[in-house]
């Protein structure tokens, strides 16, 4: 078969994202009490499986919540893209999909949440299923077309290669968690709320600690128009208190310790990263 060609989903075995990856075990996060409820479930469950990655999804908003992957520094393939096109996961209800109804005629980009570059490693057979997976509409939110191109140098999009350039990576793994911040405030555009804010995490072992940081990219979406044209993106490193208040969400008690960092002001008071070099690791 074609290495894009899809095969039925059934017959596709997913074992998602690997809670022990880095040698300690790094659960996903969990819903709040009062969230739990709009969770999509799959198979009676909330952590929907892929190929080195796992999501939840929200019904509400129709887009994933988190999505938690697994990257092998050390196993990395090139794989084209030539071929895939994005399409819903047939294993779940279309209506809590958002497709290309929302992408055509404008600005706005399919975003992964779950960068696709890092999910190629392992077995060839398997980096290319994972190529495949990763363009589900599960693992896609909508983003402007210069997401990752802002003044701050595009550092939203290479935080991952960032951390590799800077730290000493324990056998070159990473575990990482993203998503969009849902906010009561989110601008409705084709019927949908469209996410103004999202979060990642990374964790690695740094000489032996497990470490984890945080980041924020928000953009200033007052002066959204019929053109969608938003404010400069901006990118600030967080703490874990803050992410946890933002979006709902829970992580397990192996970071408390791992996401310790300097004092820092509020949110509000607080500069930009202007660059990576801005990043305490």
């Amino acid at each position: 078969m074609p290495p894009n060609t899809l095969e039925p989903q059934e017959s596709i075995q997913r074992s998602g994202y690997v809670a022990d990856f880095l040698g300690t075990c790094v659960l996903p996060p969990s819903l709040e009490p009062d969230i739990q409820s709009d969770a999509v479930l799959w198979e009676g469950k909330e952590f929907i499986p892929y190929t080195h990655f796992s999501l939840s999804m929200s019904k509400s908003r129709h887009f994933a919540r988190w999505v938690a992957w697994n990257i092998d520094g050390d196993g990395m393939k090139l794989i084209s893209r030539a071929g895939l096109s994005f399409s819903k996961d047939p294993r779940l209800p279309a209506e809590f999909q958002v497709g290309n109804e929302l992408y055509s005629g404008n600005r706005l980009d399919r975003g992964h949440l779950a960068r696709r570059a890092d999910l190629l490693w392992g077995e060839l057979s398997e980096a290319q299923q994972a190529n495949r997976d990763s363009f589900f509409y599960s693992n896609i939110t909508p983003q402007m077309d210069e997401f990752n191109q802002s003044s701050q140098n595009g550092i939203w999009g290479r935080l991952e290669d960032a951390l590799y350039e800077d730290v000493d990576v324990e056998n070159l793994r990473v575990n990482v968690f993203a998503g969009p911040v849902f906010r009561t405030d989110d601008r409705i555009y084709r019927g949908v709320a469209l996410p103004s804010e999202y979060w990642k995490m990374l964790v690695f072992q740094d000489q032996g600690v497990l470490k984890a940081r945080m980041f924020l990219l928000t953009q200033d979406l007052d002066q959204l128009r019929a053109i969608l044209a938003l404010d400069e993106f901006r990118v600030y490193q967080i703490t874990l208190s803050e992410l946890q208040e933002r979006t709902q969400l829970r992580f397990p008690s192996v970071l408390n310790l791992a996401c310790a960092m300097p004092a820092m002001r509020v949110l509000g008071e607080r500069e930009p990263l202007e660059s990576a070099a801005d990043i305490t690791w």
